[in-house]
């Protein structure tokens, strides 16, 4: 593996255009390793300044394997790549929610990355994720970026999340003698998308400045990100755009398969063994010498006008063993880690004796890259369905409330305020509207808060006002023409957090204003929309329409949840909103006899001058007639402010497909 590298160093040691994320502890960005590295760190959930945790130490080891540069103590597999740092485990702190990591690997698409390391993984029974992290790992196939992740250390037959997913490249550990270690995992679904990568000792960066050998999947991963990023960079070379799924078949198609002299098991070996030299054969069609022959005529032909120097060449060596991974793990408590001890090697005992240890995901979340020059062009955009809650942050806040808040009568007996009871809240309020700022207003998904709803700036008041009126609508029985089921919430990711009382971290989202602060049932959204398609709707049988319709909103609402900060997420929660144009479409579907087959989001092949616009496409098929052709619906979004805009009429064509 080390002549392999050595040779592909000849060839390249990245390129700045490519740009590899790793999602995992902070970083050590003083250490000498990383001086003249092209590094950023993005702001997240994890907002503590590092010391001495565990954490610190992994997230700096995984990150120098990558990055380290040439002739520092710890010499990376991609110095010259761009990365971006995207912390989502604290200091000690190694429980992560699959929220929380979806958040991190939509910020780290929406901030340009080609691949993004995660050195970490939750065990599950059949390799399944929550909806978040499924549609963050959609997210990351439409836009080409490559997601490699841990197989994990548990030493069985079984799958972590997020390596387990489609699409993802998961990676299980090797010893220096090419045969799998005993506690790195396999399963089915890592024989068709894993691959072994060195894992054993593996030297890397230790915060303050020295340096340290660690075993483990997590250290196996960016061994493997680094040779992505190697081979990306090479198209880049050659003139060709980076293509992060082309890299990914590369590795795949020319990984090693384990013999009986490997392990007497050789699904163990997952798919088979990194193949440096063969995923560039198969993506380039020649040999590394060969590539190297060529890249040399190049170069002197370059060298000859511009007096440029020849590329370094580095090794990597070895050092003394040591073991740790780290799972994410959502809801269990944080188990201590192993002590990490350099003179003792990494043993079947030592692994058999451990537990494993967890960590945690947290950040908020960037607008996407491709976001139209504007005046929010900058900033961190969101518009998020869910329903409204409250927070007190703490007993001292819940207990001041108590206080304040007039006793309930019953009985003739006076029962103290209970200010979890949210018709009380209402009440109370509704009488006190400036004692709404101390609380914490919460939009939440399901049971589940995902911001923290901060009104700002000259129309706060207002806002106020509004957030109390929607959660009265809450708390109004279902049968009320005042019952709110949904909220829309448009605003301002601030790049702050807060700490609920659960202990959750959640993202600031501020609302500068009442604009776009929405309010609905589903059945009053769609008597509405009916009746702007009236004259259709008795021509198209109104019932249809309304179920429908009721079943476009319930796939928006549940089926495709997310977090309303992508520029595709927010273009499909507005079309929940605008069900008065979804409709239109609706009637005349329904008017042939046809039922809505999918709901998808494609950037908008037109759109205006300063715009980000995208298209929300209805297919529609005939559930009698599986041959008769389909018929689609596409209308365009604009997302550049922070209400989004349709532009242009509903425009309709059949397809086959």
């Amino acid at each position: 593996m080390e002549a392999e590298i050595q040779k592909i160093w000849k060839l390249t040691q990245g390129d700045s255009q490519i740009c590899v994320a790793v999602l995992d502890g902070l970083v050590d960005l003083s250490h000498s390793c990383f001086n003249a590295a092209n590094l950023t760190q993005l702001p997240t959930l994890i907002q503590d300044k590092a010391t001495n945790g565990t954490m610190f130490g992994h997230g700096t080891h995984v990150t120098s394997i990558i990055f380290g540069q040439p002739e520092s103590p710890v010499e990376g597999i991609a110095p010259q790549c761009r990365g971006l740092i995207v912390p989502i485990f604290g200091d000690n702190n190694r429980n992560l929610s699959q929220l929380d990591l979806s958040r991190a690997i939509e910020q780290a698409v929406n901030a340009g990355a080609h691949i993004i390391n995660i050195s970490a993984g939750q065990l599950t029974d059949n390799g399944e994720a929550e909806s978040w992290l499924n549609q963050a790992v959609q997210l990351c196939k439409n836009n080409n970026v490559l997601i490699v992740s841990a197989a994990g250390n548990d030493g069985c037959e079984c799958l972590h999340v997020p390596a387990s997913l489609p699409t993802v490249l998961a990676v299980g550990a090797m010893d220096n003698q090419g045969k799998p270690i005993d506690f790195s995992n396999w399963g089915e679904l890592y024989q068709n998308q894993g691959i072994l990568a060195p894992g054993e000792n593996i030297l890397g960066a230790e915060p303050g400045g020295g340096t340290q050998k660690l075993s483990g999947t997590s250290f196996a991963t960016p061994i493997v990100s680094g040779v992505a990023a190697l081979l990306l960079s090479l198209q880049i070379k050659r003139g060709e755009k980076p293509d992060p799924s082309q890299v990914r078949t590369a590795l795949l198609e020319t990984a090693i398969p384990c013999t009986t002299k490997d392990t007497v098991d050789v699904s163990r070996c997952l798919l088979g063994k990194l193949n440096i030299s063969g995923a560039l054969q198969y993506l380039t069609g020649g040999t590394m010498s060969e590539e190297l022959d060529t890249l040399e005529i190049v170069d002197s032909v370059e060298a000859t006008g511009c007096g440029c120097g020849g590329t370094d060449t580095t090794n990597i060596t070895e050092s003394e063993p040591n073991s740790e991974e780290f799972i994410l793990d959502e809801l269990s408590e944080a188990v201590p880690a192993m002590p990490v001890t350099i003179s003792a090697p990494l043993t079947t005992a030592n692994i058999s004796n451990s537990r494993p240890t967890t960590m945690p995901y947290r950040t908020s979340n960037y607008i996407t890259a491709k976001q139209a020059p504007s005046d929010f062009a900058e900033l961190n955009l969101a518009y998020a369905l869910g329903t409204l809650g409250y927070d007190f942050g703490s007993e001292a806040r819940r207990d001041s409330f108590k206080q304040l808040m007039p006793g309930v009568v019953i009985d003739r007996t006076v029962i103290p305020a209970n200010p979890y009871d949210a018709r009380q809240m209402v009440d109370y309020l509704g009488g006190h509207l400036s004692e709404a700022k101390s609380l914490i207003w919460t939009l939440n998904l399901e049971l589940t808060p995902i911001y923290a709803i901060e009104p700002d700036g000259a129309f706060a008041r207002d806002v106020y006002a509004i957030l109390q009126e929607l959660l009265s609508g809450q708390i109004q029985p279902e049968d009320s023409d005042n019952y709110v089921e949904r909220v829309s919430i448009p605003g301002i990711l601030t790049g702050r957090s807060v700490r609920l009382f659960s202990g959750q971290v959640v993202p600031v989202i501020e609302v500068p204003n009442t604009r776009g602060l929405y309010g609905w049932k589903v059945n009053t959204l769609v008597d509405a929309a009916i009746q702007t398609v009236q004259a259709q709707a008795k021509e198209a049988q109104e019932e249809s329409i309304r179920r429908t319709l009721g079943s476009f909103l319930s796939r928006i609402y549940y089926d495709l949840r997310n977090l309303g900060t992508t520029s595709q997420d927010r273009a499909l929660n507005f079309a929940s909103t605008n069900a008065f144009q979804a409709a239109s479409t609706f009637a005349e579907a329904v008017a042939i006899g046809m039922e809505l087959d999918s709901i998808t989001v494609e950037k908008s092949p037109f759109c205006r001058l300063d715009s980000d616009c995208w298209d929300v496409k209805l297919k529609f098929f005939d559930p009698e007639n599986s041959r008769r052709a389909k018929k689609l619906f596409r209308f365009t979004i604009d997302v550049s402010d922070i209400i989004p805009v349709t532009l242009g009429e509903v425009r309709s064509w059949s397809t086959p497909y």
